[in-house]
């Protein structure tokens, strides 16, 4: 594997991997009604993910340097995911993201 692409796939699954966490985070918040400053900013912080990976047409920008490197047809070419989660991961993670989101503002405006 080439050494630019190998730094791309671990600085992509960082990156992944931080989301990820700060999503769940937000999950969390919202379930366990503790919602902090470190909530909002989470929740600002996808918005701007969502809002570069629109600039990008859904693809993140590592993602398209990466295609520098390879021309392989795997979902997961460019991060250390199983092909299955890199395939799916917007779907996934964007759901987990609204239901998160939603129990935050249900939680803030004291629906429940």
């Amino acid at each position: 594997m080439d050494k630019k692409l190998l730094a791309i796939k671990l600085l992509h699954t960082l990156v992944w991997a931080f989301f990820v966490t700060i999503i769940f985070y937000i999950f969390y918040s919202g379930l366990a009604n503790k919602l902090t400053t470190f909530t909002w900013i989470s929740i600002g912080l996808v918005i701007g993910e969502g809002l570069v990976l629109l600039l990008f047409k859904m693809f993140c920008p590592l993602t398209v340097i990466a295609r520098k490197y390879s021309d392989s047809e795997k979902a997961n070419f460019d991060i250390f995911l199983p092909e299955w989660l890199a395939k799916y991961n917007k779907e996934i993670f964007t759901a987990i993201y609204a239901l998160g989101v939603a129990l935050v503002l249900l939680r803030y405006f004291k629906v429940f």
